[in-house]
């Protein structure tokens, strides 16, 4: 969407430079004006068309009226990896891996260790009369 067309959907004049307050203001106007709950069953569809263009005018506004679609891409590549590569995007998997893999083996080997020891413990202490039991 161009700026000068989302500064009309939000009854900004034109050609004006809105601070972000009151881009801000003008939205939340808009918004309660033509929010899809405030209509009748039959007027929702065309209410939430012009309630998503406003959202969409709203946020080309305060991405500074620029086209939008390299900060998309960032954004998206941003959530799907939970952060910006750097260095042409080399991993280093098997430095992060290794650790884990030793601090998952000894947890476990030490848990099994200790578990074993105090059911022994306990199985002295506490003789069983039960024959189904070891």
């Amino acid at each position: 969407m161009d700026a000068n067309e989302a500064r009309i959907l939000l009854g900004i004049p034109p050609n004006s430079r809105p601070t972000p307050s009151q881009v801000k203001s003008a939205y939340k106007k808009k918004v309660w004006e033509s929010h899809p709950d405030l209509f009748p069953c039959h007027e929702k569809p065309l209410a939430e068309s012009k309630f998503k263009q406003i959202s969409e005018a709203y946020t080309c506004l305060q991405s500074g009226g620029r086209g939008g679609a390299s900060s998309s891409v960032e954004y998206s590549h941003v959530v799907r990896t939970g952060f910006p590569r750097a260095h042409g995007g080399r991993k280093n998997h098997a430095m992060i891996k290794v650790p884990f893999i030793l601090i998952t083996l000894g947890t476990v080997a030490l848990g099994g260790f200790n578990a074993s020891r105090a059911y022994k413990k306990q199985k002295e202490e506490y003789p069983s009369h039960n024959p189904f039991l070891p």
